[in-house]
């Protein structure tokens, strides 16, 4: 589990960095700031979703409309969560103070990785 915890976290890494390329770059080519983000996390999701499949859980085969769904699903769980931290935490410790953000990406990740392991990307002979 550690292992595969591990190939989360690098998957997340590359996530992050892709994004903020695609965010970057779609603001020096001039798109806006939501429509740079918003292209930053669609490709985000995208390279989310194929690299914890295959590298971090190793499923292979065809993908599936209802795999897609639950990756979603399990995306915008774990992004509420993060929010609610998050304003959580900023109560306590103020506005715009940065260490408001670990707690809520602790929760993101977490609560993430738990309902990729147990529900996204479930053996193929529980489908």
């Amino acid at each position: 589990m550690l292992a595969r915890l591990f190939r989360f976290g690098l998957t997340g890494l590359a996530n992050s960095a892709v994004g903020w390329a695609v965010i970057f770059g779609g603001l020096w080519a001039g798109l806006g700031d939501f429509d740079a983000n918003a292209a930053g996390f669609g490709v985000g999701l995208v390279l989310s979703f194929t690299l914890n499949r295959r590298f971090t859980f190793g499923v292979t085969g065809a993908v599936g409309v209802r795999e897609v769904a639950r990756f979603l699903a399990a995306f915008a769980v774990a992004y509420a969560a993060n929010l609610a931290v998050l304003d959580v935490a900023r109560d306590a410790l103020g506005n715009g103070n940065p260490l408001a953000q670990l707690p809520a990406i602790g929760a993101y990740v977490v609560i993430f990785f738990a309902l990729s392991q147990f529900f996204v990307f479930r053996p193929a002979a529980s489908e």
